[in-house]
């Protein structure tokens, strides 16, 4: 089970891989059937700038039923770190009115089942007063504190499980 093109399905949620209309819908401030009214987010027209056509490493929708609540995927394909482990980093975020109810923790918890197959550590960066974001890392497991980037983020990883 690692990641593939299909899309990553969790108990609640299925995370499909963009598509260029979904990106190009996004790019042009426009809208899809499905889409939240408050999506896409600010984060997700960014995440929309790391899209390339097939890439199992870019932003996935977060959808429950047939609405699109968020997005959630990778800032690139692994590369190895100083330690010699493949790793790359991970970005989500839901609208709004899906806060509280355990959306993005179950997505991430949905990757990391594949990044952690496929033996890539995955880190994530967080502003220090996003008290929600850093509570969904801690739950899954990202218990190794960086310290702060060039922007004032937390950054933390999350050791891959012993074989």
């Amino acid at each position: 089970m690692v990641l593939s093109l299909a899309p990553v399905a969790a108990e609640r949620l299925v995370l499909p891989l963009w598509s260029a209309e979904t990106v190009a819908a996004i790019r042009a401030g426009g809208r899809l059937e499905g889409w939240h009214r408050d999506f896409p987010r600010e984060d997700d027209r960014d995440a929309a700038s790391l899209w390339h056509e097939g890439d199992v490493w870019g932003p996935r929708s977060i959808v429950r039923g047939a609405t699109t609540l968020g997005s959630i995927g990778f800032f690139g394909p692994p590369v190895a770190a100083e330690d010699g482990v493949p790793e790359t980093e991970i970005g989500y975020g839901l609208v709004q009115e899906a806060w509280g109810w355990g959306f993005a923790t179950e997505a991430l918890r949905a990757l990391l089942a594949h990044t952690d197959e496929a033996g890539v550590r995955l880190r994530a960066s967080v502003r220090p007063e996003n008290a929600r974001s850093l509570r969904v890392l801690a739950k899954s497991g990202f218990t190794q504190l960086r310290g702060p980037n060039e922007d004032g983020e937390l950054v933390l990883a999350r050791p891959l499980p012993r074989p």
